[in-house]
């Protein structure tokens, strides 16, 4: 415990963590109105005129009230869970950036209980972020679904299922960077590579998938679990879309990633020269 505080109080004595939070707060409203936006056009039967009998059938699912009230009470976890990656980041190159890695390690010599520390650490400032976040949706969301003419479907488990799920995305994300900043030392270099991976590695795949599904059938959507972006994202939706993998194996492979995450960093800590 008085390790964890540690690494709480390294993150709350630097400007990062309020850095993030003030980034993060922008961002928020920012999908926000794209959901809103997205929302409205879902919700417009005209857009169905002309489409085949499968594109309109995917669209009146996505159009859902307990999809489109999911979508909006989970708003900010796109890139809200790449923000906790950086802080998980964070955690753990500042010891290198900072110079305190040697200290660090003289005073808890079981490096396997310094990543734990920090691994906890980081998923608490995740589930902060997410309680944020969600209490920013909770607020918002009913006024939003009110002016569509829709309930705040918050008595329906499926949209509770959503907000859950999303904060479990949240600490997992957090996982996720406490082991790349094992992977990469750099505390700049680190953030750079996890922003292009994570946007580049989302918009990439999701393109890509697309096409080959196009051309091969629906079957192809199941790669996406592949991609932990694509993955997280899918944990978030009201209910299971057409021609897309379930909700619980998106979750069921971002924990087995963040299992995986987490030990491979614990090890290589163990390993790895730390002067």
């Amino acid at each position: 415990m008085n390790l964890i505080r540690s690494e709480l109080l390294k993150i709350r004595s630097t400007n990062t963590w309020w850095v993030f939070a003030l980034i993060t707060l922008p961002l928020w409203a920012v999908t926000l109105f794209f959901n809103y936006v997205s929302s409205q056009f879902l919700a417009d039967p005209e857009i169905r005129e002309g489409l085949s009998p499968e594109q309109v059938a995917q669209l009146e699912v996505a159009a859902d009230p307990l999809n489109i009230s999911a979508n909006l009470y989970t708003n900010g976890s796109f890139l809200g869970v790449m923000i906790v990656m950086l802080l998980g980041i964070v955690v753990v190159t500042s010891e290198f950036f900072h110079q305190t890695a040697t200290t660090t390690f003289l005073t808890t010599p079981r490096r396997t209980t310094v990543v734990l520390g920090k691994l906890v650490a980081a998923t608490i400032l995740g589930a902060l972020f997410w309680l944020a976040t969600t209490a920013l949706n909770l607020l918002v969301t009913p006024m939003i679904l009110a002016s569509f003419d829709l309930s705040s479907q918050l008595d329906q488990g499926a949209v509770w299922q959503a907000i859950g799920l999303n904060g479990l995305s949240y600490l997992l994300w957090a996982v996720f960077g406490v082991g790349f900043g094992v992977l990469i030392r750099s505390q700049l270099g680190a953030t750079v590579t996890g922003i292009l991976l994570y946007l580049a590695g989302y918009v990439g795949a999701a393109t890509f998938l697309s096409t080959l599904a196009n051309r091969f059938g629906d079957w192809i959507n199941n790669l996406q679990l592949l991609v932990p972006a694509l993955a997280s994202q899918l944990m978030t939706t009201g209910t299971d879309l057409p021609g897309q993998p379930p909700r619980w194996s998106g979750a069921v492979v971002m924990v087995g990633y963040a299992v995986l995450a987490g030990v491979v960093g614990t090890l290589i800590m163990r390993k790895r020269d730390i002067s």
